[in-house]
């Protein structure tokens, strides 16, 4: 591939990127009815956990797409079980980062093997 099908490429994927972070603002504000600027605070955690619970290696990035959709389930389903239980949003966050670490954890024992 030459330089300029590699810059076409990198320039599809951060505009679809952006296409997809606007649409999902506009749901995230009509889900909520107001305009809150932290309303997505620490969803990135919950993007981090899926993708590690799916599969995809930290240190060099060899995953799926099957697996971190996967992972996304497996995320929801833990959100609303913790929702369901009345579990704080700390402890919950805690759990997550319990979760990452212990992916992370079985991630690097696979590739010392």
């Amino acid at each position: 591939m030459c330089s300029s099908d590699l810059a076409s490429v990198k320039l599809f994927a951060y505009a679809l990127c952006g296409l997809l972070t606007g649409l999902a603002g506009v749901v995230l504000a009509a889900r909520i009815t107001t305009g809150q600027p932290n309303a997505g605070q620490a969803y990135e955690l919950d993007a981090i956990a899926a993708v590690v619970i799916g599969g995809t290696s930290l240190s060099g990035g060899v995953g799926s797409v099957l697996g971190t959709v996967l992972g996304v389930l497996l995320i929801g389903v833990i959100n609303n079980g913790l929702d369901l239980l009345s579990v704080s949003s700390y402890y919950q966050a805690v759990i997550k980062g319990v979760i990452i670490v212990g992916a992370v954890w079985l991630d690097r024992r696979q590739a010392r093997s």
